[in-house]
């Protein structure tokens, strides 16, 4: 098990703690998904399929599922914007928050608050990102899969890691974030059920601090975590 799985361990406690947090991420990916795939059908939209797939494993009900669907096809509904803000919380730990917005302006102002009020600052364009490696991930169904065989099956489609993650009895692939679109279909063509999936920004070198150090940092990740437009956050806070 390699750096991705101490990532995901140290990181998947404390994020999307939240029920209706998590079920308004996903309702926005259902919107994106089906804004940019032009189809509500999740056999010709790839990122749909995926996004359902996720919103199964989080037990999203099917209702507001259904509510999602209907806002995508609304002509009042807005476009989410994806955008990208970098920066510094206290103690020069980087930050990486991931929004989806229907309003630039109000997202740009949130974001910039919540460092200002926390000794934090908000930084330009590729400030901090080159800190993250970009990875997609696949958490599949294990069964009777033998997960070496099945990471010499994907190296092929972009796979560099492939584990069993032990508290679920599940399987792990980390890959490259351009590789998310072949390892999908690899999976689904071999018949492996797809349980979850995802992108994340893997840090590649961290910062201990101090537990009071910490809670400093923990105030802005809470402040900018409990926006609505705000989707993911990664920092490089050991």
């Amino acid at each position: 098990m390699g750096r991705a799985f101490e990532f995901r361990k140290g990181r998947k406690l404390k994020r999307w703690a939240h029920m209706a947090k998590t079920f308004t991420r996903l309702g926005k990916d259902i919107v994106i998904a089906i804004k940019e795939g032009g189809s509500s059908d999740p056999d010709s939209n790839s990122r749909l399929r995926a996004v359902l797939q996720n919103c199964k494993a989080e037990n999203m009900p099917k209702d507001n599922i259904d509510r999602a669907i209907k806002r995508a096809h609304d002509k009042d509904t807005s476009n989410y914007d994806e955008k990208l803000f970098e920066g510094y919380a206290p103690h020069g730990i980087a930050i990486l928050v991931e929004t989806a917005t229907d309003n630039n302006n109000r997202t740009v102002a949130n974001v910039r608050s919540y460092f200002n009020k926390c000794n934090g600052s908000l930084g330009t364009s590729g400030s901090v990102e080159f800190m993250f490696d970009h990875k997609c991930h696949f958490k599949i169904a294990k069964g009777e899969i033998d997960e070496e065989e099945l990471e010499l099956e994907l190296i092929d489609f972009g796979a560099e890691e492939v584990f069993v993650d032990d508290e679920d009895d599940t399987i792990m692939i980390y890959g490259e974030f351009s590789s998310f679109g072949s390892l999908q279909k690899s999976l689904e063509e071999a018949g492996h059920e797809i349980v979850k999936s995802g992108l994340d920004r893997i840090p590649t070198v961290t910062k201990k601090l101090t537990p009071e150090q910490e809670e400093e940092v923990d105030k802005l990740l809470e402040k900018l975590e409990d926006d609505d437009d705000v989707q993911n956050v990664f920092h490089t806070m050991e």
